[in-house]
């Protein structure tokens, strides 16, 4: 540290050896002892210090660095000690503050990069003069903007993160207060859904895939719902079903006796009742070609003509299309000419790949509790389910997707003799259950088996815990349920009191 105290040309105030005579020797010694007290702790301080100190004499000679810098430069003070910042500026590091600061005779800020460990740091400069006015020092306060910069990416990730998951509550919160169907709890459909949310606002065709039962009116549903058109209407066309011959006059309708047989009024087309609302294209890949070609004109034209008329009369329409044919077999067809290519780019503005059901199990167990509230009230049932019943029934395929779901919900609330639902009571396909479920069956009566998997938990349960209450919240049932089921399995009366 000595080599700093020089460089600051401290003048001893005993100027000659008469002066120094007159000193009292003791507060001498006792002086220099502080100094060099003062020293060791300024010299400790230095080398703590988290950012990097870089020290140069006025001629810009490196004379002292700590231990940070060497671990932000990556060079080791012994290669540093003594070499002028000019051999470094260009080479190690992109711009020198130290000679900023003795050009400009001011405090110096900088960023600057290091080449060696590819780090962006800020330099603060600071020269120090001497009584003439002399730079005698630059001190450089170097501060690795690197982990500053990684900071601030894991807030803005974090700050995303929050509000991606503000939105998915959002979105649960409009499918309770809209009392729809489209329940999702699993990251996939929740994504779906901020895409949907996204383009509600906007008139882009949205083009739904997925397959039979996944839920594509739902989301064409929602889309309209939560759009500036929800007070108009939503009007589903299922394109596969309409025969070839009606097709245009249900769609674009047709004018007073435009046709033997037609009404002597004329009809109003499906296109003109959804204006300023939403047409829903379903199953569009059915189309016929020379359907397609009439379809497409009124999409890039926003206008019909009724059969019969000659006037065009403008709509002003949502249009969501959807089909259960995967992406690549759409392609294809394209390719083979079953599907106009120039109608399949009008469409496919905002496509939206809908997953099913057994690629988002997160799901099931939420609409199976949801469909079996609806069911509860529509039939004025009391059905529960059990833990037991939903990891079954979230190991299933579901090849029906969510309308398998719901459509054997309804039969298990409506055909089941008890308050508490079991797997027997649903009519699915075996061989699209996991085989380690069926492992264990001592029977072949499903019923049977299922029983007595339900026993077999409800004993231990009670045993484990000796209390009906406990026993029944580690099952998920509710107190009166369990009491009823291990009386029933017992043949004994519960415990009353626990």
């Amino acid at each position: 540290m000595m080599d700093i105290l020089d460089a600051y040309n401290m003048e001893s105030d005993l100027s000659d050896e008469k002066k120094l005579s007159d000193v009292d020797k003791g507060s001498l010694i006792h002086e220099l002892t502080k100094v060099r007290e003062l020293a060791v702790n300024l010299d400790q301080i230095i080398e703590k210090s988290l950012d990097g100190i870089f020290i140069t004499d006025g001629k810009a000679n490196i004379i002292r660095i700590n231990r940070s810098y060497e671990m932000i430069s990556g060079l080791k003070r012994e290669k540093l000690i003594g070499t002028n910042v000019r051999e470094l500026e260009g080479k190690i590091i992109s711009e020198s503050c130290t000679l900023i600061a003795l050009r400009t005779k001011q405090p110096v800020t900088i960023e600057q990069s290091i080449f060696l460990t590819n780090k962006k740091v800020l330099v603060s400069c600071n020269p120090i003069f001497n009584k003439n006015g002399k730079i005698i020092l630059v001190v450089s306060n170097v501060r690795d903007m690197t982990k500053i910069e990684q900071l601030q990416r894991q807030i803005f990730q974090k700050d995303e993160l929050v509000s991606k998951y503000k939105t998915e509550l959002d979105l649960i919160k409009q499918q309770v207060s809209a009392g729809s169907d489209m329940i999702a709890e699993d990251k996939k459909m929740l994504e779906i859904l901020f895409v949907a949310q996204r383009v509600a606002h906007v008139d882009s065709t949205v083009f739904l895939q997925g397959e039979t039962g996944v839920g594509k009116e739902e989301i064409a549903k929602y889309i309209h719902t939560i759009s500036d058109r929800a007070k108009y209407n939503f009007i589903r066309i299922n394109c596969g079903a309409i025969p070839d011959n009606l097709f245009e006059s249900e769609l674009f309708g047709y004018a007073k006796g435009a046709f033997t047989g037609a009404n002597t009024d004329g009809k109003i087309g499906l296109f003109e009742i959804a204006d300023k609302g939403t047409i829903f294209l379903d199953e569009i890949s059915e189309l016929p070609v020379d359907m397609q070609v009439k379809l497409l004109r009124v999409l890039q034209d926003r206008e019909i003509t009724r059969i019969g008329a000659v006037e065009p009369i403008k709509v002003n329409v949502r249009i969501v299309a959807a089909t259960n044919k995967s992406p690549d077999a759409m392609a294809a067809m394209v390719e083979t000419g079953a599907f106009r290519e120039d109608l399949f780019y009008r469409i496919n503005v905002i496509p939206i790949n809908i997953p099913p059901l057994r690629e988002r199990r997160a799901d099931i167990v939420p609409l199976l509790e949801h469909y079996v509230r609806v069911y509860n009230k529509q039939y004025g049932f009391e059905k529960e389910t059990t833990l037991k019943l939903c990891k079954h029934l979230q190991a299933y395929e579901w090849p029906g997707n969510v309308r398998e779901l719901k459509n054997v919900t309804e039969h298990a609330v409506i055909m089941s003799l008890s308050n508490v639902l079991d797997l027997s009571d649903f009519p699915l396909k075996n061989n699209r259950f996991p085989a380690e479920i069926f492992a264990d069956a001592e029977a072949s009566n499903l019923k049977k088996t299922m029983e007595n998997i339900e026993r077999e938990y409800i004993l231990k349960a009670y045993k484990q815990h000796g209390s009906i209450r406990k026993a029944a919240a580690m099952l998920g049932m509710t107190h009166s349920t369990f009491a009823n089921k291990l009386k029933y399995y017992t043949r004994a009366e519960a415990p009353a009191g626990k």
